[in-house]
């Protein structure tokens, strides 16, 4: 799974997903498709791709839908392996949604 992909997912799925850097700091990707760090005060010394290759949990909760919203949204513990299967299933309906357009 590349930052590309992960930042699809969030985009489509209207989801903020955080993970943790190998420094300690945290990023999160928001329903934007933003990737954020923001202990990061500098330039970084460190590239965020190869970061996220070694990145072995994620933690996944929904956008929140707006202020109406009072309920707390549900953080889930997600693996590698679910995000990749999560981010491969989100491109393979793309793409059977975009030949069935032609």
């Amino acid at each position: 799974m590349k930052l590309s992909d992960l930042r699809k997912l969030t985009v489509k799925k209207h989801l903020r997903v955080r993970f943790t850097l190998s420094n300690g700091m945290e990023c999160t990707v928001n329903e934007h498709g933003v990737a954020r760090i923001p202990a990061l005060s500098a330039i970084p010394g460190f590239n965020l791709e190869d970061e996220l290759m070694a990145v072995m949990t994620f933690l996944v909760e929904p956008a929140a839908a707006g202020p109406k919203d009072k309920a707390a949204p549900k953080v889930r513990a997600m693996t590698r392996d679910e995000m990749s299967a999560l981010a491969a299933a989100d491109s393979h309906g793309e793409t059977a949604h975009d030949e069935h357009d032609d």
